[in-house]
């Protein structure tokens, strides 16, 4: 081996310095059933414009999101980020930075951080918002693991919490790993036959530390009965409300119908969809829960000159303090999306948010329309209020019909029964600002086409 080397005098001097004669005593730990003895099928030395012509062959080859007809959300979902988001967090100042141990070097980045928490507060409708979690599914477990330590001394049902059984599976996996530690009992909220949450089944989790649930839940629809939740679970167990923060711009504010925690993933705020990632979380709460909240804050105070000043005011993470103090274990966070809606949020305003949730439900309603009009499938949960997604049932199963309508070209949502057993008929179907009218006709006609080739 050491014959193919390209500079052998090099290579030599190189592994004689670490002790060894040859390529093969420096891998001599492997063992030689696993070694590749062979040559790597690699093409010849290429120059750079070479080397970038084939990139642009490879790269080629991807089909992005927005080339074709999507009504896929179930979690991530498109909606239109101006340009000049992307303009400003590639600024050094924003790109290069990391945790702001020094206040001093880094007040730019810190009142940054600070606008993000102070956006998140006012369209949550709660005083307090940390500087971002991983995503959507880490904020709500640490959500739960927060109630647990905030309430189970008082709580009559310890070391318990309840989510509602519409919660996806990959969050409740994320909650489960978080809570089997800790020894913390998750259970479930049922719901009603029409998509609501039961709140027969809220009454019997009076008492425990916390309750999860979403709004909009994960089929679109908006609950009305959630204002009533917190006067059913009382002070001593933790509302935790998961949001879509795009729909805060029609909806009402979580914070102001008694949410104690509030959680969801940022996405849709300024970050496009990426094959899933990065992306963030967002989580908010009281006063109650600050001291044992998991992140950091940043605080605004005033310096020796009498003049604002940031820091890191709480930073409650084993990177910070000591270990077994520590709430969490999140070592690093996504500050540099969380930015990127920031930026999104300011750019916006309060009216640019409410005219963006606009679309979004206009777009929403108008394909319950289309879709409602076509006899040969249903609408299940047709008598509610859906935000940007809703389920169609169909009359054979979803995985079939996702395949008919990717042969023509049109990624037609996602196959709840992949979430729900019993459910593998059931299409949850998802539309953004970003879909057109003509988008919705043509899912309609197809699933007509489809729809009734299946009942003949």
């Amino acid at each position: 081996m050491v014959d193919q080397l390209p500079n052998r005098g090099l290579e030599l001097e190189m592994l004689e310095e670490m002790g060894f004669s040859s390529i093969d005593d420096l891998f001599s730990d492997i063992p030689e059933r696993v070694r590749m003895n062979a040559q790597l099928d690699l093409p010849p030395p290429q120059s750079e414009e070479e080397i970038i012509a084939d990139a642009r062959r490879l790269l080629g080859s991807n089909l992005a999101m927005a080339d074709v007809v999507s009504f896929l959300g179930a979690g991530l979902y498109r909606n239109y980020v101006p340009a000049s988001v992307f303009q400003l967090v590639t600024r050094g100042e924003f790109l290069t930075s990391y945790t702001p141990y020094q206040p001093e070097v880094s007040q730019g980045m810190l009142q940054a951080m600070w606008e993000f928490q102070t956006l998140v507060s006012e369209l949550i409708g709660l005083p307090i918002s940390n500087l971002s979690l991983y995503d959507g599914s880490t904020a709500a477990a640490e959500a739960l693991t927060c109630a647990v330590r905030v309430h189970n001394r008082k709580a009559t049902q310890k070391d318990t919490v309840y989510i509602s059984e519409l919660t996806p599976p990959d969050r409740v996996s994320v909650m489960q790993n978080y809570c089997q530690g800790a020894g913390i009992e998750i259970k479930y909220l049922h719901h009603n036959q029409d998509g609501t949450i039961d709140l027969s089944s809220v009454e019997q989790a009076a008492g425990s530390c916390g309750i999860y649930v979403e709004q909009p839940n994960p089929l679109g629809l908006l609950d009305g009965g959630y204002t009533k939740l917190k006067e059913i679970i009382g002070e001593n167990t933790a509302l935790i409300i998961g949001i879509q923060p795009i729909s805060l711009g029609l909806v009402e504010a979580p914070g102001n119908y008694g949410a104690d925690i509030v959680v969801g993933e940022g996405q849709p705020l300024g970050s496009p969809v990426t094959a899933g990632g990065p992306i963030y979380g967002i989580f908010a709460c009281s006063k109650t829960y600050l001291r044992l909240m998991p992140g950091r804050i940043v605080g605004r105070s005033i310096d020796v000159d009498g003049k604002e000043a940031y820091c890191l005011t709480l930073s409650t993470r084993e990177q910070h303090i000591r270990r077994h103090r520590a709430t969490s274990n999140i070592c690093t966070n996504e500050t540099l999306i969380a930015l990127m809606g920031a930026m999104h949020m300011s750019l916006l305003g309060p009216e640019g948010l409410e005219h963006l949730a606009l679309r979004n439900i206009t777009a929403c309603n108008l394909a319950k329309q289309k879709l409602g009009e076509i006899n040969t499938i249903a609408i299940p949960h047709s008598s509610g209020s859906h935000f940007n997604e809703f389920i169609v049932e169909l009359p054979a199963s979803a995985a079939d019909c996702l395949k008919y309508l990717d042969g023509v070209g049109i990624i037609g949502g996602f196959d709840a029964g992949r979430w729900y057993n019993g459910r593998k008929n059931w299409l949850l179907v998802t539309v953004t600002d970003q879909t057109s009218a003509q988008e919705i006709e043509l899912l309609a006609a197809h699933l007509a086409v489809w729809s009734a080739g299946v009942i003949a």
